[in-house]
């Protein structure tokens, strides 16, 4: 068996024993989505007023969840984030950011240099948001083949 070989069964393997997300049981798993999605039919999302609601229609635009999916990585300058995310104009990057910063989700550091420099990290409260919008990430990339299938690409 040559090294790729190992390497690709290896990666098998782990994909074939990997603990759950949460890492519980599959049946606990199975219970938490149920709470979970007993909770979203028991909220009124379609209310304007609903906290959920209003959440959603705060994070709930591509470039929001890049932004935060970026950050998860760790603290990052403007231009890495636009790198990072590509094809996300300034106006764009800039507006999400100021959002993001006002709602707590990301904080702002700006060191007294010239040029200026300005660093974006996660706060607590943006680092519980995307530890949940991580799950979000593990069901596209599980599910994405299925869902391809039916798209035109």
């Amino acid at each position: 068996m040559n090294q790729l070989t190992k390497q690709t069964a290896t990666k098998h393997d782990k994909r074939a024993t990997k603990p759950s997300l949460l890492g519980l049981s599959a049946k606990a798993d199975k219970q938490d989505t149920e709470n979970a999605l007993q909770k979203v039919r028991d909220a009124d999302v379609f209310n304007t007023d609903c906290p959920a609601h209003q959440v959603i229609a705060r994070v709930g635009n591509k470039w929001t969840l890049l932004v935060l999916y970026a950050l998860s990585r760790g603290t990052m300058r403007y231009t890495e984030l636009q790198q990072q995310i590509g094809k996300i104009s300034s106006k764009m990057l800039t507006q999400v950011l100021r959002n993001l910063e006002k709602d707590g989700l990301v904080s702002r550091k700006v060191y007294p240099v010239v040029p200026p420099m300005v660093e974006y990290a996660l706060t607590p409260l943006g680092a519980s948001l995307a530890a949940q919008l991580a799950m979000l990430c593990v069901w596209a990339e599980e599910n994405y083949e299925t869902l391809s299938k039916t798209w035109r690409l």
